[in-house]
């Protein structure tokens, strides 16, 4: 069996940093990704995808991701349920985040290239040239 996926797009706002009552950093935050094709009216529609990252990795991801920067994140579809408080079942997916690359260049750096000493779980992208996808 296989459940993989791997995303890159902008974050919708910054990432909300919590920790569970045994002290696990979960990071949440939101990736916008356009669709490769138009709707009828010439526009292209965006998909809003919900990312979970934990640990180490969602602190990461707290201290170096923000609103508008581009990241890939390489993970795993998990679908939930829960109560809510008026009594009705809910339904969440989510990508739970395995591996994450900052892919915007740091705060004040010129041009559009990274490399792997710039972000911790980088590695270098020329931001200048197309996603080959």
């Amino acid at each position: 069996m296989l459940n993989r996926v791997v995303l890159i797009g902008r974050l919708t706002k910054d990432p909300e940093l919590r920790y569970t009552p045994s002290g696990v950093a979960v990071s949440n935050f939101t990736l916008a990704i356009d669709r490769n094709f138009k709707n009828s009216q010439g526009e292209r529609e965006t998909d809003f995808i919900p990312c979970v990252a934990y640990r180490q990795l969602g602190e990461l991801c707290a201290n170096h991701l923000a609103k508008g920067k581009l990241a890939a994140v390489d993970g795993r579809i998990q679908i939930r349920s829960y109560t809510a408080q008026d009594g009705q079942r809910r339904w969440v997916t989510e990508v739970i985040a395995e591996n994450v690359r900052f892919l915007s260049p740091k705060e004040g750096q010129a041009g559009g290239s990274t490399t792997s000493s710039d972000y911790p779980y980088g590695h270098e992208v020329n931001l200048n040239d197309d996603i080959p996808f």
